[in-house]
């Protein structure tokens, strides 16, 4: 049976299993973290009063936005890579793979990169409910156009399956290199839409990234 981690946060609902009907929520966390020269996992948000970890603040904004089972990817977390040194692809490839092994497939993921310190809970919710409706890998795109393909809804469905078992074949033994399949070359395979916030000019605050100190300072000034 899948272990669910449990949450220690206020409002999170925790679980030891999740029927075929959930969306399991995803928070990536398992990038070497080189240019910020140390975990942006564990990089602190807020104040004195409510201070949250990188990956406290992603599991809080997925439960937020409707998502009660939640895993953590990363070799310092809750599901190890499967194989080392292949991305984000390979993290969602080996939650898929702990999810087989224990019996549980989610119908969809949410997938949350642990390096959004401005990322909201209801521009979550709207990829899981476009999501949903359509049945698409959902992301968004920016006011000009730019897409960014996480966050992402992932149905977990045929087409899925069929990429990643092409994708990771013979993987096995080339474990420890990098540059594993991209999210792109993912999202070629499948159905896929790009969708704009409601308020479209936030589409680029929302999505800022933090892979340097420069920029976690920068995000900062924005919290």
């Amino acid at each position: 049976m899948i272990n669910i981690m449990n949450n220690s946060l206020s409002g999170f609902a925790s679980s030891d299993s999740f029927s075929s009907d959930d969306v399991l929520g995803v928070v990536l966390a398992g990038g070497l973290s080189s240019r910020m020269g140390q975990d942006k996992a564990l990089l602190t948000r807020g104040n004195a009063s409510n201070n949250l970890s990188m990956v406290d603040f992603s599991k809080q904004l997925l439960s937020n936005a409707g998502i009660s089972n939640i895993v953590i990817s990363g070799d310092n977390h809750q599901v190890h890579d499967v194989v080392k040194g292949t991305g984000p692809v390979g993290g969602i490839y080996s939650v898929l793979q702990y999810c087989l092994k224990n019996q549980r497939q989610p119908k969809a993921l949410l997938i949350l990169p642990v390096d959004l310190p401005l990322m909201t809970a209801s521009a979550l919710k709207q990829l899981r409910i476009k999501g949903e409706l359509s049945q698409k890998a959902t992301f968004y795109a920016d006011a000009s156009g730019k897409t960014h393909n996480i966050p992402l809804y992932l149905p977990n469905n045929a087409y899925l399956e069929l990429f990643l078992a092409q994708a990771f074949k013979g993987y096995a033994a080339k474990s420890g290199e990098k540059n594993g399949p991209s999210i792109r070359a993912l999202l070629k395979q499948v159905p896929h839409q790009a969708i704009n916030l409601v308020n479209n000019a936030s589409t680029n605050h929302i999505l800022f990234n933090s892979n340097t100190p420069e920029e976690w300072q920068k995000a900062k000034q924005k919290f």
